[in-house]
């Protein structure tokens, strides 16, 4: 035998059409996918975002030096070439180029890198054309020496006499 079904056409009030209902649940999985990959993305990009010019610096056990806005950087590197930044300059461009600086950015910082191969005269070279650029705050700039922790470098104290 076979059963018969009423339709909701057919006046049968048992079969309700529902309401759309919109779900609540947010899928975040593309969200974290997308994050994922940005993320990877500022990984490889972060590193290649420093100084391009490749300068072997010299070790020193000087403190770094904090500052507010981002200095305009020389660098010297083992071929005596000379950059601002990532730009290759003559040393009477670089002169033009660091006047045309000062007049907009009177107070702005320079740094100094010198690879520890160069003649230290070149570097005092350099040096003077930033200071006749009108620059005054001025740094060399060094890699950080590893601490020694086998010895201590601090001084012996005198003894007190009473």
């Amino acid at each position: 035998m076979a059963a018969i079904i009423p339709s909701a056409a057919a006046g049968g009030g048992r079969f309700r059409r529902r309401r759309y209902q919109p779900i609540a649940d947010i899928n975040v999985t593309p969200m974290v996918d997308v994050m994922l990959v940005l993320l990877v993305i500022f990984m490889i990009t972060a590193p290649l975002l420093q100084v391009g010019v490749p300068v072997d610096l010299p070790k020193t056990s000087a403190q770094q030096i904090g500052g507010k806005d981002e200095p305009l950087v020389v660098s010297v590197n083992a071929k005596d070439e000379v950059f601002l930044g990532d730009t290759k300059y003559d040393i009477d461009e670089l002169s033009t180029k660091l006047k045309a600086v000062h007049e907009e950015k009177p107070d702005q910082r320079v740094f100094i890198r010198g690879d520890k191969a160069i003649n230290y005269g070149r570097m005092m070279q350099v040096m003077g054309v930033v200071i006749d650029a009108g620059f005054r705050q001025l740094g060399l700039l060094g890699e950080q020496a590893e601490p020694t922790s086998s010895k201590s470098t601090a001084p012996a104290q005198p003894a007190k006499r009473r």
